[in-house]
């Protein structure tokens, strides 16, 4: 992040062993090139905190507090650093998290910036990036899908489209999720026609494609229709998406209603069918306004220590969905508090509309409004909504976030009861709180595929997912490869936790090969409790090997789950080191818990299968040789129809193509006839 004109330095104290790696902050001077603080004992908590102040500026600026272990416990901005460190340092009136934070921190350290808004977006980004603790944390932080009419081909395409805005065209969004975006852009596709084709696809027809039979597109790629009528349909489309829709279907009624008269029936009835449609698509978006056309909704429900943030996207009068957040925090914060840093962090890497709509009033609601139409390059209003219009959207909002918040409590304390049942099934001492799961996937040995999921008291951790890729095992050695996978990951892991232990030796033991793994808590928290395996004695046998090689088999639950007799479900065994294999009661919610477990699994291990041997389809032999580029290839191609008949020719033929030399061309047959 750049800040033109800002005056920006660094200021720490920490010791340079225990200090963590500043992010890339263009060209920002780092901690080390700062004052040192003042030698002496180390010191804690309050004092630390009194010892920097003495040396602050009464200037805006962002602080990060550091805990024994160098990790970032929180990150704060201030108009005045001076003024705002003040207040920890006087070390009462603060709430029981500030009080444990101001307590756990060992350094300081500071970045003055030129302004208060900078501070705040710096403060966004470090916090997006460090993740801290005592932060407001907002998960989920997928971006947004967009529906795109494309105008970098003389025919415009509709597609949805996600991530960066890199060709020429249109966006409409954001939408609150891929399938509200593919009903609409169905709807659409009824309604205009439009074609949804990529540019290869369309130049490459000589006849109609399916979705003109089933009209859904108006091949404008065989000239089914003509380019200005084409262009017509574009417009219409484009005006619909902008809000226009109640004008549109105005027009296309006394337009339907003219060819009715002119007794032309079949445009008729096409204009009846795109004004259904239409009509069909604002029926699907729900709840429409008046009041305004574009805004998002922000309504916010805390129970029981936790809360859930409902975001209403309303685009040219219309509703286009809703998604629910559970943002980190801790149990103690206030909700405008929660709402405020939560909006920070959602319009960090995202356009705000003109008008945002918050249950509460953030805090920092100026500042924010500043940052964001410095970000949008207008002017950004964030209110809370008292009557009429918007006030009844909010309560429709702030009514989903209570019962999603609900509905997630439940399942929370289901999942617990579930995960409790798990660790008395396996004699474990106390229920699991991350459990993986891993299976293997491959057709006689090829494109072998390794899978790792992850799951826990918040349900599956898909962010966590893992895949390996099996290339060095003997193709369908089923036992080699669940070695080989376990080998893999709990080596990193244990790479990591001894990384960690020789960083504070302090707090450390050696055990169990070189780490005591009771003493790291960071590391602790992505440590497994229990390992199931998919499959019998033999897969359990591989992965307890590889434990042992690592010296951590008493680090963790490992159980293998066989499939029942005729590979039935709910006659599944189960296998334990040391143990006569198992079953559960069929009717067992916990083993249903443990299929769907396996399930899981099982689905992604063959999707990562499924994808590898999918790309080593579209692989061509000769992309492998060396000085065979797009156009070389191309020739060939060209000239012999496939790469088996380019594997089919003979030297001199190879030769006679247009662009191969005699090098290459002996390369190219060499590459065919394995010779050196």
């Amino acid at each position: 992040m750049v800040f033109n004109g800002a005056n920006a330095y660094v200021m720490g104290a920490m010791a340079s062993a225990d200090k963590p790696d500043l992010p890339d902050l263009a060209g920002l001077p780092r901690a080390e090139d700062a004052p040192e603080a003042s030698s002496g004992a180390p010191k804690k908590g309050v004092d630390v905190i009194r010892d920097e102040l003495t040396r602050l500026p009464a200037k805006p600026g962002v602080y990060r507090m550091i805990g024994a272990d160098g990790e970032v416990l929180y990150v704060g901005k201030a108009k005045s650093l001076k003024a705002r460190v003040s207040n920890y340092a006087a070390g009462r009136g603060h709430g029981n998290h500030i009080a444990r934070m101001i307590s756990q921190t060992r350094a300081m350290e500071f970045i003055v910036t030129a302004t208060e808004t900078e501070a705040l977006l710096l403060e966004t980004n470090l916090i997006k990036r460090l993740r801290p603790r005592f932060n407001v944390l907002m998960r989920d932080d997928k971006s947004f899908p967009y529906i795109a009419i494309r105008r970098d081909h003389e025919i415009p395409a509709l597609q949805k489209h996600r991530g960066a805005k890199s060709f020429k065209g249109e966006f409409f969004g954001p939408f609150a999720s891929a399938g509200a975006v593919n009903r609409t852009l169905n709807t659409l596709q009824k309604a205009f026609l439009l074609r949804s084709c990529t540019d290869s696809t369309y130049s490459a027809r000589t006849r109609p494609c399916m979705l003109y039979q089933i009209k859904r597109c108006a091949a404008p790629c065989t000239g089914e229709i003509s380019a200005e009528d084409y262009s017509r349909l574009v417009v219409d489309s484009v005006d619909f998406l902008k809000g226009r829709s109640v004008e549109l279907q105005d027009r296309l009624a006394a337009e339907m209603h003219a060819a009715a008269e002119a007794l032309e029936f079949e445009q008729a009835a096409r204009l009846r069918n795109r004004i259904r449609a239409l009509a069909a698509v604002r029926a699907v978006q729900g709840v429409n306004v008046s009041t305004f056309s574009e805004a998002d909704v922000f309504a916010l429900h805390c129970e029981g220590g936790q809360s859930c943030i409902q975001v209403f996207f309303f685009r040219a009068g219309q509703n286009w969905g809703n998604r629910a957040y559970f943002p980190k925090h801790e149990r103690d914060l206030e909700p405008a508090e929660i709402l405020d840093a939560f909006l920070a962090q959602f319009y960090d890497d995202k356009e705000p509309p003109s008008l945002i709509l918050a249950s509460h009033e953030p805090p920092g609601a100026d500042l924010l409004e500043e940052a964001f139409a410095l970000k949008a390059g207008r002017k950004v209003e964030i209110r809370r909504p008292e009557r009429g219009e918007k006030r009844e959207v909010m309560d429709q909002a702030i009514l989903n976030a209570r019962e999603a918040l609900g509905r997630r409590m439940a399942e929370s304390a289901s999942v617990a009861r579930l995960l409790e049942g798990v660790g008395d099934a396996f004699g474990m001492a106390k229920a699991p709180e991350r459990i993986e799961v891993y299976d293997n996937s491959h057709i006689q040995g090829s494109n072998a595929v390794g899978a790792m999921i992850v799951a826990g008291p918040e349900g599956f951790r898909k962010n966590q997912y893992r895949k390996f890729n099996m290339r060095e095992i003997t193709p369908g050695d089923d036992y080699a490869m669940m070695q080989a996978m376990i080998r893999r990951r709990f080596a990193r892991l244990v790479k990591e936790a001894v990384d960690d232990t020789a960083s504070a030796p302090e707090t450390s033991t050696i055990q169990n090969g070189g780490v005591d793994f009771s003493k790291l808590e960071e590391e602790k928290a992505e440590w497994p409790d229990l390992l199931l395996i998919d499959g019998g004695e033999g897969q359990l046998e591989a992965a307890m090997t590889a434990l042992r090689e690592l010296g951590v088999d008493k680090e963790v639950c490992v159980v293998g789950v066989a499939k029942g007799v005729d590979r039935d479900a709910g006659r599944e065994r189960f296998f334990m080191p040391g143990k006569q294999p198992f079953r559960l009661d069929e009717k067992s919610p916990v083993l249903y818990y443990l299929q769907r477990l396996r399930d899981e699994a099982h689905r992604f291990a063959i999707g990562a299968h499924r994808q590898k041997r999918a790309a080593d389809i579209g692989k061509n032999p000769l992309d492998e040789i060396g000085g065979v580029g797009p156009s070389r290839k191309k020739a060939l191609l060209a000239r012999f129809g496939s790469a088996r008949g380019v594997a089919r020719a003979a030297l001199a033929e190879l030769e006679a193509v247009e662009g191969i030399n005699t090098e290459l061309a002996r390369r190219i047959h060499d590459f065919f006839h394995n010779k050196p």
